[in-house]
């Protein structure tokens, strides 16, 4: 059986090393004892945006990109979105298994008590302006929670960070609601605990006069599935903002604030809306063909294509695509889906996007969706959040659990100046002027 290590010849002094592989990786720390001479820090490293670095061990998500698999604790994404509820789906990933009945109904209990916000908490809220983006008023609500439960700071108790998980779980909607009323100016609705985890979502959203709010249960259904879709994506940017802001020990408000901060963007969180921006700008699909040009002339980028892990179609936009059918059976069909389905036809069919491997993700029908279902675009992101709270928190328990961890410091290569003494003031910018033969 052949030996799991790596030979290394450094070719600077000649020496050889043997570095351990376990797992398919080697520890970057073994790389140290390689050196030029004794005042040598050793060897590092260089890998921007972690593009072919493992920061941690973890049994939550499973992705593999080439054959577009994605799978929560071993349960393939297709069959979670099909047979389970997102509470259901939020047990797993927190857990490690799908809860039984009696722990379903005790979940969903606990989850449900704490759905409600102290009233010092909305007087924060109606503290923002009216046109207040709903992410950034998210991001700042929810790191005021950490004042609202100081004892959330002891994180290496496990009764502790157990209170706090079903805290966030439960007030992710009421606060993403609430966020969304305000720009809205309507007042705000209190959560009803009669209703489905994703059904009283919509009730503190579209609730108006009405003495119940009723959900349809064919948007309610269609949107637990893409909370399915969206609880937990392996290492991405926000997983590893919550990681490296957690491994301070600052407390799950802080630390969630700061991976909602890292969602915020267009490159991440805000890609569908990235995405209705463009078909807005191709506005009709006879126009399709020009665009494509453009974008293979680097003049566009096409949004909601592609991904850092996927390099085949990826499994989630397959199952959006199906949840948007049975949305707009309920809404009337979006007109943007036509444009979308033939960007996507000619996408696939063309050889420099074949090539590049250029597959619909997760945000190419997502935004279509939501849209159709009555949400403005700007508060995609913050339907992002609510989920993937669910996979934040579980990958944040899992480091805080983790003996191996530290907290983060990644090392730099340094390119600035060498040693030098300050100049006095008179003599600063004074350059030397050349003289001529």
């Amino acid at each position: 059986m052949p030996k799991e290590a790596l030979s290394i010849l450094d070719q600077r002094t000649q020496a050889t090393y043997e570095i351990p592989i376990h797992d398919g990786t080697i520890r970057a720390m073994d790389l140290r004892q390689i050196k030029t001479g004794p005042d040598d820090f050793g060897l590092m490293t260089y890998d921007p945006a972690f593009m072919n670095t493992a920061s941690c061990r973890s049994s939550i998500t499973f992705i593999d990109g080439d054959k577009g698999i994605l799978r929560y604790r071993g349960y393939p994404i297709e069959q979670l979105a099909e047979k389970c509820t997102f509470l259901e789906v939020a047990y797993l990933i927190l857990f490690g298994e799908l809860p039984t009945e009696p722990q379903l109904k005790q979940w969903v209990a606990e989850i449900t008590h704490h759905t409600m916000l102290h009233e010092t908490t909305k007087k924060f809220l109606e503290g923002f302006r009216y046109d207040a983006h709903p992410m950034g008023m998210l991001a700042s609500t929810v790191a005021a929670l950490s004042t609202v439960y100081p004892e959330a700071r002891n994180v290496l108790d496990p009764k502790v960070r157990a209170l706090q998980i079903r805290r966030l779980i439960g007030k992710m909607p009421t606060i993403a609601a609430y966020t969304y009323r305000h720009s809205l100016g309507f007042p705000y609705v209190y959560p009803d605990n009669d209703l489905s985890y994703t059904e009283n979502f919509m009730n503190m959203l579209w609730k108006m006069a009405e003495p119940k709010y009723q959900a349809n249960p064919i948007l309610a259904r269609a949107l637990d599935i893409l909370f399915i879709l969206h609880a937990d994506h392996e290492q991405n940017c926000s997983a590893n903002a919550m990681r490296a802001v957690g491994s301070s020990q600052a407390d799950p408000f802080l630390s969630t604030a700061a991976a909602c901060a890292a969602l915020s963007g267009p490159l991440h969180g805000g890609a569908n809306e990235e995405v209705l921006k463009m078909l807005d700008v191709i506005g009709s699909k006879d126009k399709i063909p020009a665009y494509m040009e453009k974008v293979k002339a680097g003049e566009f980028k096409l949004m909601g294509f592609g991904h850092r892990i996927y390099k085949n179609y990826d499994p989630r936009a397959r199952i959006i695509k199906w949840a948007a059918d049975k949305v707009f059976e309920v809404t009337g069909r979006n007109p943007k889906l036509d444009i979308a389905l033939e960007l996507e036809r000619i996408a696939l069919e063309d050889e420099y996007f074949v090539k590049r491997k250029l597959y619909p993700n997760v945000d190419f029908y997502s935004g279509i969706m939501y849209q159709a279902m009555g949400f403005k675009p700007e508060v995609f992101t913050v339907l992002f959040a609510i989920p993937r709270t669910v996979g934040w928190l579980a990958q944040w328990q899992e480091m805080v659990c983790d003996a191996e961890q530290k907290i983060a410091r990644p090392r730099q290569v340094y390119t600035g100046q060498a040693a030098r003494d300050v100049v006095p003031m008179e003599k600063r910018g004074v350059t030397a002027t050349p003289t001529t033969a």
